[in-house]
């Protein structure tokens, strides 16, 4: 296999590699430097591997590519004890991976990269689009933090350490460092989620933007 990611930190990109650190199982890596003019994800080359010209990609051993993180934890997960066979909550964990990337990614995310890496910051931002980005960012974390104090759960689903915590945890791992507010019961999963076997921590970052 092989794993199209970024040079900076990218948490689409880590999910994937948590996985495959979790399943054992071994890959190569290219790192394209998204903060290029233009970006090395907007080349022929890339863009045949995906269209949208986003990373992470996965390249399978027999050349098929795989785009968009959450695909790919489902495809990676599929036959193994991180996606569940029940119908239920294998729904369940699609909810939350869901929610991950509509609700929570794309502003605890987005977040992330404009306090370090974006050329302009917040700058090209009106105050009304910073606080509706905080705001819905912080909504998500508080979100979670509801679901897990609803009967002390350990996990999102069933108990169970899935797919849909790997896929949480990379932005909500660094979301109290970018300035949102995280409850005890998102602390207290965050560390059950590091304390799994065959955990690694997200890269750190080659621009040395990012202090962490």
């Amino acid at each position: 296999m092989h794993l199209y990611e970024s040079i900076i930190p990218s948490g689409n990109a880590y999910k994937v590699q948590l996985l495959l650190a979790h399943l054992g199982i071994s890959y190569e890596t290219t790192a394209l430097d998204i903060l290029a003019t233009p970006s090395e994800t907007r080349t022929p080359e890339f863009l045949k591997l995906n269209p949208n010209g986003g990373i992470p990609v996965l390249v399978l051993d027999d050349g098929t590519p795989l785009a968009e993180s959450n695909a790919i934890l489902c495809y990676l997960a599929e036959g193994t004890r991180y996606l569940p066979d029940d119908k239920v909550n294998k729904a369940r964990v699609l909810r939350w991976m869901f929610f991950e990337q509509n609700s929570h990614e794309i502003y605890v995310g987005v977040w992330k990269f404009l306090t370090y890496w974006c050329p302009t910051g917040f700058s090209h931002l009106s105050e009304h689009e910073i606080n509706t980005l905080r705001e819905r960012g912080q909504k998500a974390i508080d979100v979670m933090e509801r679901h897990l104090a609803d009967g002390n759960k350990k996990f999102f689903v069933d108990e169970t350490f899935t797919i849909a915590d790997i896929c949480l945890y990379a932005y909500t791992s660094h979301a109290e460092k970018v300035g949102f507010e995280v409850g005890e019961k998102v602390k207290e999963w965050l560390k059950r989620v590091e304390s799994q076997e065959g955990h690694v921590r997200i890269k750190k970052d080659a621009t040395g933007k990012c202090p962490y």
